[in-house]
């Protein structure tokens, strides 16, 4: 494994470079939503980044592909949404409103540099992991990598099953309670959540020191306590009218058998 403080000033780097550019990219798009369809794929560049300064065994690579897996796909899936949208993402809307003449500078520090500092916090166990020598052969390793694979595959159907029910609604207001929204009411984050603990627990088994938990920690707070269920559910309610009953016999997040009516 390479110096560490090398490793995470390249982490660090291959982090914030791509979004400054991106918010330059912004600037001349009047769309500052790019910068969500670039979360996902963001961590495959740090990644491989610190995997070319010194990854050089089999966990190392098979940790790279876990995160190009599961980065290329959430892109593809923001990506697709966001061509099918057009326009800029109605929460930056409501930020150019707020921040009005001085947009530019604000989405600077608050949109594009905010995510690039959470970014190399959540890849901290992956970014350090891919630097390592170690093989694929012990059990935490294969927990981890056990782990994530059911964390990829409950947010990837989450996805797919939310798109195939908005594309048979009959109105915005309808609520998704199919499939694993049955049985959570924010699947996709849940799986996104369980993932990453098993890219920790690869990490670990490649040779990552412990405090790389606070990767996962992070993602598990900003997806429960900020960006992601506290967020929409404040919106649904208010758009929703059918969301309080569903609210009601639906887990909020751990999936779980929905209460009788």
């Amino acid at each position: 494994m390479p110096d560490l403080v090398l490793t995470l000033a390249v982490a660090l780097a291959a982090a914030i470079i791509p979004f400054v550019t991106l918010w330059l990219v912004s600037l001349k798009l009047k769309d500052a939503s790019i910068v969500d369809v670039y979360w996902g794929p963001g961590f495959i560049v740090v990644c491989a980044a610190t995997f070319l300064v010194g990854g050089q065994g089999t966990a190392a690579l098979v940790i790279l592909i876990a995160v190009a897996l599961w980065g290329a796909r959430l892109g593809l899936h923001i990506g697709i949404r966001k061509l099918g949208e057009g326009e800029e993402d109605a929460r930056y809307q409501a930020m150019r409103r707020t921040w009005k003449g001085n947009f530019a500078w604000e989405s600077l520090k608050w949109v594009f540099l905010l995510q690039a500092v959470m970014q190399f916090v959540v890849a901290l166990p992956v970014s350090i992991g891919a630097t390592t020598a170690g093989d694929a052969h012990n059990w935490l390793f294969h927990v981890g990598l056990a782990v994530f694979l059911a964390g990829l595959i409950v947010e990837a159907v989450a996805d797919w099953q939310l798109t195939q029910f908005k594309k048979r609604r009959t109105s915005h207001e309808d609520v998704c309670d199919v499939g694993l929204w049955s049985w959570s009411r924010h699947p996709n984050y849940f799986g996104e959540t369980v993932l990453w603990w098993g890219l920790y627990g690869m990490g670990l088994g490649a040779g990552a020191p412990w405090w790389t938990f606070i990767g996962p920690a992070t993602i598990t707070f900003l997806l429960l306590r900020v960006s992601g269920v506290t967020l929409l559910e404040r919106g649904l309610k208010k758009r929703k009218p059918a969301y309080a009953e569903y609210a009601r016999r639906t887990s909020a997040f751990i999936p779980w058998p929905p209460k009788r009516p």
